[in-house]
């Protein structure tokens, strides 16, 4: 099963997918060099083919010449734990990029997530479709990830649903405030939904919600025909994901490169 999950993967949300919505993008031999809404750098890949590790040092030194001439601030390389990539660790490092912390790619089928699972009596699960909701989300989510820029994520998701894109927010509340939240995110033309910026306060753990809130979304995800949910999750949320069906299939690790100023 893991290996079905992982073809389907590397099939449908590599390349194309995940830079649907760039600016701009380059090919270079199997590197996709993308200019992302918000400035920054993306470069992603299906697979680097035979390349060895002389070949694959070229590709990250063109796509630095790359980004430097566009005098992009900031550029993200997406590695995956599976891909066969000699050398690439060492020479991302040689070159000035950054690791983040590895995450684990989880993949479940929405159908295995969606029962019902049950809820405190004073907690309700619903769809967040006001300006307000996704604040008080966001206002939370900002809490659980110490992250002081959550206003301007916020935002942007409120941008995002006025435009009618395919992204859901769904959310728990207790006593009128939002105690658990995570997104929805279809990939058009794929059978997959995405499971993003899931997060729940401390003191609400381990009551079901974080699990609940997850079947509401596969229920979502299969009323719009996907079949399977896929999300990157820290060491933190994987275990929550396990418990509700998903499945490690591989790993990935974002590279963070930074020009040098002056």
């Amino acid at each position: 099963m893991n290996h079905e999950y992982l073809e389907a993967y590397d099939r449908q949300l590599r390349t194309g997918a995940e830079i649907a919505n760039a600016v701009s993008v380059v090919r270079h031999g199997p590197l996709h060099l993308a200019v992302l809404a918000g400035g920054g750098g993306f470069i992603t890949y299906a697979d680097l083919g035979e390349a060895d590790a002389a070949g694959i040092a070229d590709l990250i030194d063109a796509a630095v010449d790359h980004f430097r001439d566009l005098g992009v601030g900031s550029v993200e390389w997406k590695s995956r734990g599976h891909d066969r990539a000699p050398g690439l660790h060492e020479s991302l490092l040689a070159r000035g990029f950054v690791p983040e912390d590895p995450e684990s790619i989880m993949i479940g089928e929405a159908a295995a997530l969606a029962p019902q699972v049950e809820l405190p009596a004073d907690v309700e699960i619903r769809r967040a479709r006001t300006d307000e909701d996704v604040l008080a989300a966001g206002e939370m989510q900002g809490r659980v990830f110490a992250d002081a820029e959550w206003r301007p994520r916020a935002e942007a998701l409120i941008d995002r649903l006025r435009a009618a894109e395919a992204v859901e927010l769904w959310i728990a509340v207790a006593d009128g405030a939002v105690v658990s939240a995570g997104r929805l995110e279809p990939v058009a033309g794929t059978a997959f939904a995405g499971l993003w910026g899931g997060a729940t306060l401390p003191e609400w753990r381990g009551r079901g919600i974080y699990r609940a809130l997850t079947a509401e979304r596969a229920r979502s995800a299969l009323a719009g025909g996907f079949r399977y949910l896929q999300s990157d999750s820290t060491e933190f949320s994987r275990p929550i994901l396990e418990r509700s069906g998903l499945v490690k299939v591989s790993t990935t690790t974002p590279y963070v490169w930074t020009p040098v100023s002056g």
